[in-house]
């Protein structure tokens, strides 16, 4: 029996394009009642799939209308059906970020690349760092610091000089962005069961972000980061070209 289907669109034109004509051949439903979501654009667009999937338990299937794609497939519009059916599933879970800002307001959000802290000002930020409660550093000076699962290690992580990781290596990458003090700091990996708690020096003079994907939280004190073991993702692959493998290639690339 064939899945249903709801087909999901960037901005771009040909996307849009692609979208109408792929709907007449396959037949949609709405997300909400798919099976599986394809998404037509780039990576960010797959970021905004697999967030709605989070409600419906859809798998996600992308095909590249961006400009990296990385977590795309290439596009076709024919044999998708067959496509679908061969597709090799890569499982994930996401980050789950809960905090609260400087006026005792909390918040949560999941992030499925990265939850990064980023100084609002050009006040370099402080944040002190704890590892399952315990303090590992008393004081970050920097521009701000990230947390990127492995699914997320070749995007933010990765332009932040941080680490690859392959995909089923069950680790974090803890990463700073642009470290003042301590200045040879390069990060840490850490094993992905653990919490992470960033607590924000002086908040109010030197204030600090807090973003989840496209989540944003403004002039956060406190921010715990740990994985969501209970929320599952799949994204769908042409074999041959799952995210593991992608993963793996992307570390012997120039």
């Amino acid at each position: 029996m064939t899945a249903s289907l709801a087909f999901l669109a960037s901005p771009r034109p040909e996307a849009k394009a692609a979208k109408a004509r792929l709907e007449q051949v396959y037949g949609h439903v709405p997300i909400e009642e798919a099976e599986i979501i394809v998404a037509l654009g780039g990576d960010g667009l797959m970021l905004d799939a697999l967030h709605l999937s989070i409600k419906t338990g859809a798998r996600v299937y992308g095909m590249n209308f961006g400009s990296v794609g990385f977590l795309m497939n290439e596009f076709r519009e024919d044999g998708l059906t067959e496509r679908l059916a061969r597709a090799e599933r890569a499982r994930i879970h996401p980050l789950r970020a809960i905090g609260e800002d400087i006026h005792c307001k909390p918040f949560e959000a999941l992030a499925i690349n990265e939850v990064s802290l980023l100084r609002e000002t050009r006040q370099t930020a402080k944040i002190k760092i704890t590892i399952d409660g315990k303090s590992r550093m008393a004081e970050l000076q920097a521009d701000g610091v990230l947390v990127a699962t492995p699914a997320g290690s070749t995007a933010y992580n990765l332009s932040a000089h941080g680490p690859i990781l392959p995909l089923n290596s069950k680790v974090l990458a803890l990463t700073p962005i642009s470290a003042f003090r301590p200045r040879r700091w390069r990060g840490a990996l850490l094993p992905h069961n653990i919490k992470v708690g960033f607590e924000i020096m002086e908040p109010s003079r030197r204030p600090v972000s807090a973003v989840a994907d496209n989540q944003e939280f403004r002039e956060v004190a406190r921010v715990d980061v740990v994985e969501a073991q209970d929320v599952v993702l799949t994204m769908l692959f042409d074999p041959g070209r799952d995210l593991a493998e992608r993963i793996l290639v992307e570390q012997f690339e120039n």
